[in-house]
């Protein structure tokens, strides 16, 4: 009895995610997940569905190729698949393999199907049309392909290699900076070495009081540890995670609108993004004439910003959680008199730093009653929207399962892509 239930409790799990799946694929059809202010479908099923970030973009993949697998899809709503297994076909088989993987389907485990997926060969590039006149031949040798930068890191219990890999340009720029750290080390260790031998004290380099030791001479590899040191002592506005612009802004008091120096106009929604976060200077115009200079008092300082990043940790838009390259945000905008302290202040990452300034999202505050809306004034909470149900549920087969056995590959004919029809 227990299996029976088992079974059809499964079938009507598997045919409400197929009509999740439906649901999500009209979502993504007419682009609602931007409008709820989520970054993207799957983003969207990961909020209001309550399900993981894979489990969604799953779900979301399965939408986006809804009508290229009708069968496996029916499979699903009927109850006699289930979304695994729907989709994994969805996310790596080819274009026209719909009836074979619904019959296979029907008898293999979620292994076994990803495996299936293995075999099937991998589609083969278009042949480019030859010309109908040969072109005479070109002896001139192509230029090589610029290298791509790259990091790779090689990591043991002792010791850490990084290997780093950079186009012309980037690699002059980097030795001409290991070269100057390296030659103010080289300064700095001979005016030591010249002091010690001046007072004749001999207590340098370990720290020992006439050990007669001399530190060895500055390495590339001091070099490049100054080189970090000095990037990451840099104010907060020049790190990776803030606004690390100086905008430069006119402002003309008889008139609402402002104008980026030697630039165009900029609305009121890019006015405020620009200048919510950044090194800002305003020079306020009176007809034209400059008359003074504003301060630059809206920056958020480096205690301010650990202070909220301690409070925050992701982005405050309720679903979100982006944890990286969040903007810090003032709720009631500087220029309307909002102070850069922690209760105006608030994590957001830089798509819905953007969303609020376009109207397409609300944040008000304080900060510890904080309220986000979408563009209908919705409240957005970040509770899924399970409830409890109140209709009964859908008809449909118990799901019967795969069946079991060991599959015998030896046997089994992957699909095989049918070749375009022939122009001729």
């Amino acid at each position: 009895m227990l299996f029976e239930e088992l079974a059809e409790l499964t079938g009507q799990r598997n045919a409400i995610d197929g009509r999740i799946v439906e649901i999500v694929a009209e979502v993504d059809r007419d682009r609602l997940w931007a409008a709820a202010g989520a970054r993207s479908v799957a983003s969207l099923v990961a909020w209001k569905a309550g399900v993981t970030p894979a489990r969604a973009e799953t779900i979301a993949t399965l939408a986006h190729r809804l009508d290229g697998f009708p069968l496996c899809h029916q499979g699903l709503r009927e109850g006699r698949l289930s979304l695994d297994q729907v989709g994994t076909i969805a996310e790596r088989a080819a274009d026209g393999s719909d009836e074979h993987y619904a019959e296979l389907a029907a008898s293999a485990t979620v292994t076994q199907l990803r495996f299936a997926l293995k075999l099937a060969p991998k589609p083969k590039p278009e042949p480019r049309p030859e010309p109908e006149v040969e072109p005479e031949p070109d002896h001139t040798p192509e230029p090589a392909p610029a290298p791509q930068p790259s990091i790779s890191k090689t990591s043991d219990e002792h010791s850490t290699t990084w290997r780093i890999t950079l186009p012309a340009l980037e690699a002059a720029k980097f030795d001409a900076a290991l070269a100057s750290h390296q030659d103010a080390l080289i300064t700095d260790w001979k005016r030591d070495h010249d002091t010690e031998a001046a007072d004749g004290s001999g207590q340098h380099g370990s720290g020992q009081p006439g050990s007669g030791q001399r530190p060895p001479m500055p390495t590339t590899a001091d070099a490049f540890l100054a080189l970090v040191e000095a990037s990451w002592d840099a104010e907060t506005s020049r790190r990776p995670h803030g606004q690390h612009t100086t905008v430069v802004a006119h402002l003309d008091l008889d008139k609402p609108v402002a104008a980026l120096h030697l630039g165009p106009l900029l609305s009121d929604a890019d006015r405020r993004y620009l200048t919510c976060d950044a090194t800002c200077e305003v020079w306020f115009e009176r007809h034209g004439r400059p008359i003074g200079a504003g301060r630059t008092t809206r920056t958020v300082n480096r205690r301010l910003r650990r202070a909220l990043e301690h409070r925050d940790r992701c982005c405050a838009v309720p679903g979100c959680g982006a944890t990286h390259g969040l903007h810090a945000h003032h709720i009631r905008h500087w220029e309307d008199g909002g102070p850069t302290d922690l209760n105006n202040l608030v994590l957001v990452c830089p798509y819905h730093h953007r969303a609020h300034h376009r109207g397409l999202i609300t944040i008000t505050g304080p900060a510890d009653q904080l309220v986000v809306t979408d563009g209908a004034g919705r409240a957005l909470s970040s509770a899924s929207l399970a409830r409890t149900p109140t209709t009964p549920p859908p008809a449909a087969a118990p799901y019967k399962g795969p069946t079991g056995e060991r599959a015998d590959w030896w046997w089994y004919e992957p699909f095989q892509p049918q070749p375009p029809p022939s122009k001729n």
